[in-house]
């Protein structure tokens, strides 16, 4: 894999996010983009290889951390097949790479590894709804019908997130969280504790989706305690991957949701507790073609607009050495970017050093690469 930047540029740039670095946020502006994950990627390689950081943080649920965990760890299971379940975002062939040297290099120091974790909790998987209405056909197959009339439609999301099946056209109607609360109902009817807690699951992952919350921010609290906890446990230095409107170390305003103003982060969470020992990295990009979609040069006055007039493939800059003071709007491409409405898929901060510590900017993106099932 050979990252946009070069070598002596990304030895440069990881030596100056490890300084004095407990916990740093590598969030990308978008999750499509081969080039911003590789140079996350590869500036991860130089903090793991150089400078000591021994675990990755990935937004999924504890689940699936657990699974990708055990595969870098000596694991009989492929990158591929420890993907299976992850968050779609996550199953692409950049990521299976990104799993396999770490898998490579704790074989190497298996007494000093990398370890990986997931900062949601447990989450529902697609094999609890087999379950759920496997067992109901066992105990009362006269209420199978309902209950997969509720089920079969929200599985989808775990494929496809239901806010993006909104923009896309894609969604049946009904909100997800409605029919796993019926399902729920059901469920709570038959007997098996066991079926009951993993139809629990079901309704607690679609009550928390974007669209069961009708908010973007996600559960910043919890997904920064998850990084806190495992750090205080373990004394590690932590790498956590996701995107900027998460790892920003200031309460950032979503293009797509204004009206609910500044929202707090994981990344403002984990600064209110590190103070500088947490730093905030934001991998952007001017234009480019993700595959679905193509983005188009941004707006004047986004910040990715004055980073990309110096015309240079690739650069970072240092925020805290002054010179970027004030308030910025910093693109953003989420799963229902529609390019017709790109005015909207921003991020708005208040002032950019204090989300912000240091800034990559890559002139032109590629797809990522999907894995196929």
């Amino acid at each position: 894999m050979t990252a946009p930047m070069t070598g002596s540029a990304l030895d440069e740039l990881a030596g100056a996010i490890a300084a004095g670095t407990t916990v740093a946020g590598l969030g990308e502006s978008t999750r499509f983009a081969r080039e911003t994950f590789e140079v996350r990627d590869q500036v991860f390689r130089r903090l793991v290889g150089g400078h000591g950081f021994r675990a990755l943080a990935v937004q999924d649920n504890a689940s699936v951390g657990a699974a990708l965990d055990e595969y870098v760890t000596g694991g009989s299971s492929t990158a591929h097949s420890a993907l299976a379940d992850a968050w779609r975002p996550w199953r692409t062939a950049e990521m299976a790479a990104a799993l396999e040297w770490i898998r490579a290099f704790n074989r190497e120091r298996p007494d000093d590894p990398v370890r990986i974790f997931g900062v949601k909790p447990a989450q529902a998987r697609p094999a609890d709804y087999d379950a759920v209405l496997a067992h109901a056909g066992r105990v009362a197959p006269h209420r199978l019908a309902d209950l997969a009339a509720h089920l079969d439609p929200i599985r989808t999301a775990h494929e496809i997130d239901e806010h993006v099946q909104r923009a896309r056209g894609l969604h049946p109607g009904r909100p997800f969280a409605e029919h796993a609360r019926d399902a729920l109902a059901i469920v709570e009817q038959l007997p098996d504790d066991l079926v009951l807690e993993r139809m629990r699951l079901i309704a607690d992952f679609h009550e928390r989706s974007v669209a069961g919350r009708d908010n973007y921010a996600g559960d910043a609290r919890t997904w920064a305690d998850a990084i806190i906890d495992h750090q205080h446990r373990t004394g590690r230095r932590v790498a956590y991957w996701d995107g900027i409107a998460h790892t920003a170390a200031a309460p950032v305003t979503l293009g797509l949701a204004p009206d609910r103003g500044p929202q707090p982060t994981v990344g403002s969470v984990l600064r209110d507790r590190y103070g500088t020992g947490y730093l905030s990295v934001g991998i952007g990009f001017h234009h480019g073609d993700l595959g679905a979609v193509t983005v188009p040069e941004p707006a004047p006055d986004w910040l990715d607009a004055r980073l990309g007039a110096t015309g240079r493939p690739a650069h970072w800059l240092d925020l805290r050495d002054g010179g970027w003071n004030g308030p910025f709007k910093a693109r953003v491409i989420s799963g229902v970017y529609d390019p017709s409405k790109d005015a909207t898929e921003h991020l708005a901060v208040a002032s950019l050093p204090d989300a912000f510590d240091v800034l990559v900017h890559l002139r032109q993106v590629t797809p990522v690469h999907w894995l196929t099932t």
